[in-house]
């Protein structure tokens, strides 16, 4: 097994999704999740738009894709979700809700695990996002 590699030299940087309206996304990220745009760059040569949205500097980011045109894409088998790490789960899923975001499956015990508490909301795109409960010894 490698080593492990000194935290100083690597960090999760961010996840890239597909979106089919970005402007939509962004406003989802944005006022439903309580994101902020860190940077965008539009690429006319390539036809396309990134976005990058995080909680805060240091952070790992989402990347939004637009590419210009019409697109539809389908999601594959092997994406599973992106996962929000939250002090509660079930105001944090109200909250969302409450912001327009479709609850998937409401705050409620996991059933491998009943102590751990999660809900599932989506996106536009319908990406799934879980929303996992974190102990306050861990934040």
């Amino acid at each position: 097994m490698p080593s492990k590699p000194e935290a100083s030299v690597f960090h999760f940087a961010h996840v890239m999704i597909r979106v089919s309206d970005l402007d939509r996304s962004i406003a989802f990220y944005q006022n439903v999740l309580g994101m902020t745009v860190r940077r965008r760059a539009d690429y006319p040569e390539g036809r396309y738009t990134l976005v990058f949205l995080s909680y805060g500097p240091g952070q790992a980011e989402i990347e939004l894709t637009h590419n210009w045109g019409n697109h539809t894409y389908t999601s594959g088998s092997a994406f599973g979700h992106l996962a929000i790490a939250v002090d509660s789960v079930e105001r944090a899923t109200q909250l969302f809700q409450s912001r327009g975001a479709n609850v998937l499956r409401p705050a409620g015990p996991r059933m491998e695990a009943p102590d751990e508490i999660i809900a599932f909301i989506e996106d536009p795109d319908q990406y799934r996002i879980e929303l996992v409960q974190i102990a306050a010894e861990a934040r």
